[in-house]
């Protein structure tokens, strides 16, 4: 493992490493468990980061792979290792099952340990920025769906992710591209929207966050909710792909995929309003949620 490798990237290196030779040997998923005696839904939560494998397993899996360079091997094993050696909140037990998918607690993971994270929200604002009661509205609108005590520790968890941003020492860089049609989406109501705006405005001058606003009058991106994020010893260039609709999330590992998002993202970024201007909007909706009729514009410079 490289010195500058942390526990989230390590354990992303080892899946990624199994998952390509897998690919380069040209075996299903199926043909691997088959093989190594192990349940299917082993080696999709092995490849997909859900669980970290062990040393023990690793070495007869990299053998049938075909990896047998010693310096590599030794390399992945002194990974898994590292992977596994520090449990965090998010590997609490209270967490496991429905109240945290395995999507999500790979994000968190690498929130936690990440240089930059970069964020597009056509919606709704990013869950790192979204006070307690924005982000108990968006919850409960799933009501329908998710219990009453999900609901709960997804509150938790996301108070949790904020605390764990602001608390980093050094912080990550923090980028969010927003729709502007958020600034006017009463999410929880005009309270409930002036507050999380106000807090986005106090986010900005405290210097947590720099927020980019894509106006209403230019077309809306072929994208939806997104979030990069470049992981501290990983090479320059190289991102996180977390994707989430509704209740469904993700982590993408296509290196295509990452890649058109990422010139997408910093397509939108760049003619977005710029840092200023975006600010003075922000703090004009806060001040003025509930005085607008719907479908009115909002413009300030």
């Amino acid at each position: 493992m490289s010195p500058g490798d942390t526990p989230a990237v390590a354990r992303r290196k080892v899946r990624l490493a199994i998952k390509d030779a897998r690919n380069a040997k040209g075996d299903t998923q199926t043909q691997v468990a088959e093989a190594m005696e192990w349940s299917l839904s082993k080696v999709m939560r092995i490849e997909s980061g859900e669980v970290t494998i062990s040393k023990n397993d690793l070495r007869p899996l990299l053998a049938y792979l075909g990896i047998k360079d010693r310096k590599i091997v030794e390399d992945l094993l002194e990974a898994t290792a590292a992977a596994r050696q520090r449990k965090q909140w998010w590997d609490d037990k209270r967490y496991q099952g429905a109240l945290l998918t395995p999507a999500m607690r790979q994000l968190i993971s690498f929130e936690a340990e990440a240089s930059s994270i970069r964020s597009f929200a056509p919606t709704t604002f990013p869950g790192w920025l979204q006070t307690e009661r924005y982000a108990r509205a968006i919850l409960e609108g799933y009501a329908y769906e998710i219990a009453a005590d999900v609901i709960e520790a997804r509150m938790s968890i996301r108070a949790e992710r904020r605390k764990m941003l602001r608390g980093r020492d050094p912080r990550p860089a923090l980028h969010a591209l927003v729709d502007e049609s958020i600034l006017r989406r009463e999410v929880g109501g005009v309270e409930v929207l002036r507050e999380q705006l106000a807090a986005i405005g106090a986010a900005i001058e405290e210097g947590l966050v720099v927020v980019r606003i894509h106006p209403s009058s230019r077309p809306v991106p072929p994208f939806g909710h997104f979030d990069l994020l470049s992981l501290a010893g990983e090479t320059d260039g190289h991102a996180v792909l977390y994707r989430e609709s509704g209740l469904s999330d993700e982590i993408v590992d296509d290196a295509v995929k990452i890649a058109r998002h990422r010139e997408g993202w910093d397509r939108t970024w760049e003619a977005a309003l710029d840092e200023k201007i975006s600010a003075g909007r922000i703090a004009a909706a806060a001040a003025g949620v509930g005085a607008h009729p719907a479908g009115s514009d909002l413009r300030t410079e």
